[in-house]
């Protein structure tokens, strides 16, 4: 374990890598940045730049081949499934008595892919405080319009956040044009996390992006077959996953084993 104010330890390293761009750069420093691609797959391919600084680079393309692959698979399924109707899906987050609309290019690709739409364009403001009555009267209107809620609000314990914190949340007395919660479709990508509070959604979902978007289509087109791997249902009292691994666990993993992607059934 490296102590990342102390930039003198990072010397022994051939590589260092880091997605701080801002930060001083040494010679072994090598820039890692995922997260700032538009696009799921775009995101999953930097297993390829990861690949020729390990020699795997082969096995590196083989991976993501399969993940790309497995993705096109699921989302032509996901159009043939949504062909006649496409829920109307809202990404979240509410931060100190704000509610935010999510505008990530990859978050609403994901919604696209899995047959899903993105909530209207035409929302001219991007959030609400709820505080103000014309904000919070213009929220419900919107939520009124949405058949599916991904809530992105962070929550430092994620398993004591539950559909009662959303409601007390979003404020709202009557819930009876609310298509979401009629139909139990409010979702949060925590029911994965890592050492009791890191979301493996930061992580594994980057370069695995065939399994959020079968939890998608999960949730927009249910067939009670499939068990989500990022996504619990709010609305249905969905529970979190938890796991830990000690360090020497996951260094004990072999090359080919860390590489094998999951690879969801498409028919």
């Amino acid at each position: 374990m490296v102590n990342k104010s102390e930039t003198q330890q990072l010397s022994q390293f051939s590589a260092y890598f880091t997605s701080d761009i801002n930060q001083a750069q040494a010679c072994n420093v090598a820039n890692f940045q995922p997260s700032a691609e538009d696009y799921p797959l775009q995101r999953a391919e930097w297993i390829k730049y990861v690949g020729v600084f390990a020699n795997l680079e082969v096995r590196a393309n083989q991976v993501y081949d399969a993940v790309k692959e497995n993705y096109m698979c699921l989302a032509r399924i996901a159009a043939s499934r949504t062909s006649s109707f496409k829920p109307i899906v809202a990404w979240m987050g509410y931060d100190n008595g704000v509610w935010s609309f999510t505008k990530e290019a990859y978050k609403l690709k994901f919604v696209e892919d899995a047959g899903g739409e993105n909530v209207d364009d035409s929302i001219n403001k991007v959030s609400y405080n709820i505080s103000i009555p014309d904000d919070l009267d213009a929220l419900h209107a919107i939520l009124c319009t949405v058949d599916a809620v991904i809530d992105e609000t962070y929550a430092s314990d994620p398993n004591v956040y539950t559909l009662t914190t959303f409601l007390q949340n979003i404020n709202i007395e009557d819930q009876s044009c609310l298509a979401f919660l009629t139909s139990e479709n409010v979702w949060r990508y925590d029911k994965k996390i890592q050492n009791s509070t890191a979301l493996d959604w930061f992580d594994g979902a980057v370069s695995q992006p065939q399994l959020v978007l079968a939890d998608l289509i999960e949730a927009f087109s249910p067939t009670g077959n499939y068990t989500t791997t990022y996504f619990r249902n709010l609305a249905k009292g969905g529970e979190i996953t938890s796991s830990s691994s000690s360090a020497s666990e996951t260094c004990d993993l072999s090359g080919s084993l860390s590489l094998e992607p999951t690879i969801v059934p498409c028919e």
